[in-house]
């Protein structure tokens, strides 16, 4: 089998963070716009990426040192599994204020820059989970903004009204 090699990139670097054990911080200023890594691993079914994601899920309950899915959605029939060692970019923690989004360029997911990002900056991007399994998912990402979950940007004010106390009028 083909070795791939460790996809990296000159504007970051892996280290510690506060979100999530791992994280990756900017090495240099980094421009607005800029392609920043691309997320790479293997393409895989929808039916394969589901009984993966379930792996690890089980894994998680008894130990857990294992509860990071790196799968990412492609398409309606693809996703793309990043737990491989070449992709660096799993390492990027969601943020609900982030500072990068993705963009699929022609079946290839790129994290780019949503804004000018100084020298040492955690790299974040929003996972855009949905709403159903929204529990299964605590943010640590610490913003002004944060509800508590990882769960895209749309869902959040439903949160908030669902964890805001009930008014006298509505009860």
């Amino acid at each position: 089998m083909k070795t791939q090699p460790i996809v990296t990139s000159p504007y970051i670097t892996v280290r510690s963070s506060r979100i999530h054990h791992k994280g990756v911080f900017a090495r240099t200023d980094i421009p607005k716009k800029t392609k920043i890594i691309e997320y790479v691993g293997e393409k895989i079914s929808k039916k394969e990426a589901e009984r993966r994601a379930d792996v690890v899920i089980e894994r998680a309950k008894s130990d857990k040192n294992h509860g990071a899915v790196y799968i990412f959605d492609l398409n309606k029939r693809w996703d793309i599994d990043g737990n491989v060692p070449y992709n660096t970019a799993k390492y990027i923690n969601h943020s609900c204020e982030p500072n990068c989004e993705i963009h699929d360029l022609y079946g290839r997911i790129w994290i780019v820059a949503l804004r000018d990002i100084p020298k040492g900056e955690e790299l974040s991007y929003d996972y855009g989970y949905d709403y159903e399994s929204y529990e299964d998912h605590p943010c640590l990402c610490g913003t002004e903004v944060c509800v508590g979950y990882i769960v895209a940007k749309k869902h959040r004010a439903r949160i908030r009204r669902k964890k805001s106390p009930k008014s006298v009028n509505n009860v």
